[in-house]
């Protein structure tokens, strides 16, 4: 299992967030641009429990006391945790959220909301948040996690203080892959397929990395011979969504290279790959694919424009 200490991108956010508690300035509500990928979750546990913690040291919480103890039991009566209930955080459970809060803590010391992915604040949701975060209340403290902060209203994020975190850099994942997986070669290719380091991690661990490469091998193949590889004739329903995200990688990879010299091909093919993505987030509403036919589709579309 991946340890917090072991994430070295997040420890300047670790750090500044002991600075704050230890100086007594910590502000009342943090938002943390980070997605689970990169190690979220984790973060946001550890700062959770440190808020709780009895007796903090200048490392975190100490692990040892009776908040340390429930927070790791996870029946800690003062944290509250958040999550989207479907594709939406809808209004009762803010509204549950803030009558907890308003409620004097059990254990004597703060009290924690954690509120993962809360981009999905629904609009009337938000609007219950909002008194909350202006009038917090002593020994408050709320923690809000989003994987878009782009897509945060600007009503919430205002009203935070940004916890600043820095993604690693490609040789930091590398090293960082090399101290945790058997995985040859660069495998950081697929991050934006899978969504961070650890997500990465896993999906070496469990086989899905080397589908997703012999995907982007065969697309490889494919597009510059100008026939189908024999990896996508077995290709299902389940299947095509990862055909059709590596080809959307592959084909942005070429534009991103520079590989056309024509501008008129370059347009062509960022509009191809447009195209494959519009297809790909529909999947869910089609039935009866032929996943191999829709490969072919794109591939002779792909050879059509090169060739013209």
């Amino acid at each position: 299992m991946v340890k917090l200490t072991q994430l070295s991108w997040l420890d300047d956010a670790r750090q500044v967030f002991y600075n704050q508690l230890n100086s007594d300035s910590l502000p009342h509500a943090q938002l943390l641009g980070i997605e689970s990928g990169y190690g979220a979750e984790l973060l946001l546990a550890h700062l959770a429990q440190t808020a709780l913690c009895e007796k903090p040291t200048s490392k975190g919480a100490c692990g040892f006391c009776r908040g340390c103890h429930l927070v790791e039991a996870g029946n800690h009566p003062d944290l509250h945790t958040i999550k989207p209930d479907g594709s939406q955080i809808k209004v009762d459970q803010i509204r549950q959220l803030c009558q907890s809060l308003a409620t004097t803590a059990q254990q004597s010391g703060r009290r924690v909301a954690v509120i993962h992915h809360c981009e999905k604040l629904n609009q009337a949701a938000a609007n219950a948040l909002l008194k909350t975060l202006e009038e917090p209340g002593d020994d408050t403290l709320l923690l809000l996690q989003t994987d878009s902060p782009n897509l945060l209203m600007a009503t919430i994020s205002s009203r935070c203080q940004k916890l600043a975190i820095r993604k690693p850099d490609k040789k930091q994942i590398l090293d960082w892959l090399s101290q945790h997986s058997d995985v040859k070669g660069d495998a950081t290719w697929c991050i934006p397929l899978v969504g961070g380091p650890l997500e990465l991690m896993s999906a070496i661990d469990s086989g899905h990395y080397q589908a997703l490469l012999n995907y982007r091998k065969a697309w490889a193949e494919s597009l510059s011979l100008g026939h189908l590889s024999q990896c996508f004739l077995a290709t299902n329903e389940q299947d095509i969504v990862d055909a059709l995200d590596v080809l959307y990688l592959v084909l942005r990879q070429f534009v991103l290279q520079g590989k056309y010299s024509d501008a008129l091909l370059h347009s062509s093919v960022i509009a191809l790959a447009s195209d494959v993505m519009q297809v790909r987030q529909k999947l869910t509403m089609m039935s009866n694919i032929n996943a191999p036919a829709l490969c072919q589709q794109f591939l002779i579309k792909y050879r059509h424009l090169v060739n013209s």
